[in-house]
């Protein structure tokens, strides 16, 4: 639609009144065609590092005889991890509380005393997980009474991050491709993209009974990666993790 040139006239005692032209541009001039896709993707690879959450918890009615316990058995949990090869950077107090138990009587308002409980939170990363099952096995040996999380990861994280979110790219483009030739449309240059989140789960927690959630999502690319994942003799099966990625993508139409 052409620009349209309007006349304006005004009336005054004096005469008539010519108005300077004024230029109106149709909004559908301003405004191009778009189309908006998403793309998502997702890469599954077998992990080569676990990290274990483990808890430690005593109970004493002395608070110094059960935090001496406590640092006996984390410190026990530390050199059998040491012994598996685990780095001491690797290896992580990541949370500590004490709480006091009480004894309580039903027709009074006294409480007593009646002992402290010291729970300990210690995260141990395990970079050959051939040795998971035995390493387990001895850490809760040596002290360890509780097991918040088990989290299968890749050290690649990067790397499978970036993939992820160049074939969701490259998806997102094929959709618009695919949409705009059903209407007898072809598209231009993108002119905005932007990455959305994406989703993860996992139980483990830096507290003592915690969990982290994340959310979801769906995916319309999906790519494994040649790696195997297998068996070991505990029967521990890690399978594949899953690295996601979506973006969504404005094209202009020709």
């Amino acid at each position: 639609m052409k620009p349209t040139s309007i006349l304006l006239v005004g009336a005054t005692a004096l005469g008539v009144l010519l108005l300077p032209s004024r230029t109106v541009v149709s909004s559908e001039a301003q405004t191009p065609r778009t189309i908006t896709v998403s793309g998502e993707a997702e890469i599954r690879v077998v992990p080569d590092e676990v990290q274990i959450t483990l808890g430690v918890e005593t109970w004493d009615e002395k608070l110094d005889s059960a935090k001496h316990e406590s640092d006996a058995r984390v410190e026990a949990v530390i050199d059998t991890a040491k012994d598996f090869g685990v780095e001491p950077q690797h290896i992580q107090t990541d949370h500590i509380s004490i709480e006091t138990t009480y004894e309580s009587y039903s027709y009074t308002s006294m409480r007593i005393v009646t002992g402290y409980f010291v729970r300990r939170t210690i995260v141990v990363t395990l970079g050959d997980i051939s040795k998971f099952d035995d390493l387990l096995s001895e850490i809760i040996e040596s002290g360890a009474n509780y097991v918040h999380g088990i989290q299968f990861r890749t050290t690649e994280l990067r790397k499978h991050r970036d993939d992820a979110r160049e074939l969701a790219i490259n998806a997102a483009r094929e959709k618009a491709v695919a949409l705009a030739g059903e209407l007898d449309q072809s598209i231009g240059l993108p002119n905005n993209i932007r990455e959305d989140q994406v989703g993860w789960w996992s139980w483990y927690s830096s507290g003592w009974w915690g969990a982290r959630y994340g959310g979801t999502m769906s995916q319309n690319v999906i790519q494994e990666t040649s790696q195997v994942s297998t068996v070991s003799d505990g029967g521990m099966a890690p399978g594949q993790i899953s690295i996601t990625a979506r973006v969504t993508v404005v094209f202009e139409l020709n």
